[in-house]
């Protein structure tokens, strides 16, 4: 059985896409899903399950909200061990300065990260810095000179439909969730 999250892409944000945690939850348990914890409001959720396969999950979870809350919503598949291998490479510089804003890009397949960074444009090293690994980019700007990187435009270019993003402290907390699920089972 493997331990895996599911990334919602753009729910509960400015009032659209409306998904409630509870009944996400709910649904994920009636797929089939095991140990079924949601986080924050975002459209996080871990969970186990027999499959071995990210993309049939990632099908099964998109053919699950299109009918349960009738929302077409992307939804991105990562193992715990990605999750994992990704956090254990992350650059030096990420979330580490407290006046910067430190973001954890995941990609979503088919894109890979490499294309993604090739349309969003190479980074202002000046204001930003971009790595990644695996099918997650790490980023991170100081606040002050924020509106001034590339990747803070990434809203309304076609390499934002590629990607969904969470901070640098909800990344940590969910392979934290991951440590504490298996404490608990």
């Amino acid at each position: 059985m493997g331990n895996y999250i599911a990334l919602l892409r753009g729910i509960n944000v400015g009032g659209k896409n409306k998904i409630a945690m509870p009944e996400l939850k709910k649904m994920f348990e009636e797929m089939g899903y095991q140990n079924v914890v949601t986080y924050i409001n975002s459209g996080n959720i871990i969970f186990s399950c027999n499959i071995d396969m990210e993309e049939a999950i990632k099908k099964n979870c998109e053919l699950a909200i299109k009918n349960y809350f009738n929302l077409a919503i992307t939804v991105t598949i990562i193992s715990e061990k990605d999750l994992s291998d990704a956090l254990s490479h992350a650059p030096t510089w990420w979330d580490q300065d407290a006046q910067s804003k430190h973001n954890a890009i995941f990609v979503i397949p088919p894109a890979t990260a490499e294309e993604v960074i090739d349309m969003v444009g190479h980074s202002k090293p000046e204001y930003e810095q971009v790595s990644y690994y695996g099918q997650v980019i790490f980023w991170s700007a100081p606040i002050q000179t924020f509106s001034r990187t590339r990747w803070s435009k990434i809203v309304g270019k076609s390499a934002y439909q590629s990607v969904t993003i969470r901070n640098a402290n909800t990344t940590k907390k969910l392979l934290q969730l991951f440590e504490l699920f298996r404490l608990n089972n």
